[in-house]
């Protein structure tokens, strides 16, 4: 009866995989896609690219947001750099939500370690959890427990939300 259910799991699982379209597409708001694809590039901390039936598909990972590399915030390279170490060059499974603004599709991902790659961000001191966008308690506990060992980013106790930085390079920009 088990496998029974894990079979009918990994059908259900291949066939709606079969569904899943490239986040170029205008219009697309589906909900839980699942599949798996090859990450081949690392944009950031929080955003990668997949190539998926030969189509690149832009990932942004749900429950974070990470340093920015752009404008220089600190630990933002060493994000990136995290991320990378987490997954390139890997088959990864995406637990896709839904679609951005920009056409991203924010999801939870997970690499060939079986290591959920957003919570591996904050355990490593490189992600804030991103509360305007989730209220997931479990990464809320992560980052308290990297805050208070003090893990990467949190080493600087000067340390600024990704999202104030963005507000205040958009305030000074002007």
């Amino acid at each position: 009866m088990r496998l029974g259910k894990v079979s009918v799991l990994l059908l259900l699982l291949t066939l709606q995989s079969c569904f899943i379209r490239p986040a170029r597409n205008k219009g697309i708001n589906d909900n839980n896609l699942v599949f798996t694809a090859r990450v081949i590039r690392i944009l950031d901390g929080d955003t990668m690219e997949v190539l998926y039936q030969d189509h690149p598909v832009t990932i942004r990972l749900a429950h974070i947001d990470c340093p920015e590399k752009r404008g220089h915030q600190p630990f933002g390279t060493k994000a990136k750099q995290a991320l990378s170490h987490l997954c390139f060059g890997q088959m990864v499974t995406i637990g896709g939500q839904k679609y951005d603004r920009y056409k991203r599709l924010i999801a939870i991902v997970i690499n060939n370690k079986k290591q959920v790659i957003n919570q591996e961000m904050i355990k490593q001191g490189m992600a804030w959890h991103f509360k305007k966008y989730s209220s997931d308690p479990l990464y809320a506990q992560l980052e308290l427990t990297a805050r208070k060992h003090k893990v990467g980013l949190w080493q600087d106790s000067t340390a600024i939300a990704p999202w104030e930085w963005r507000w205040m390079k958009h305030v000074l920009a002007k």
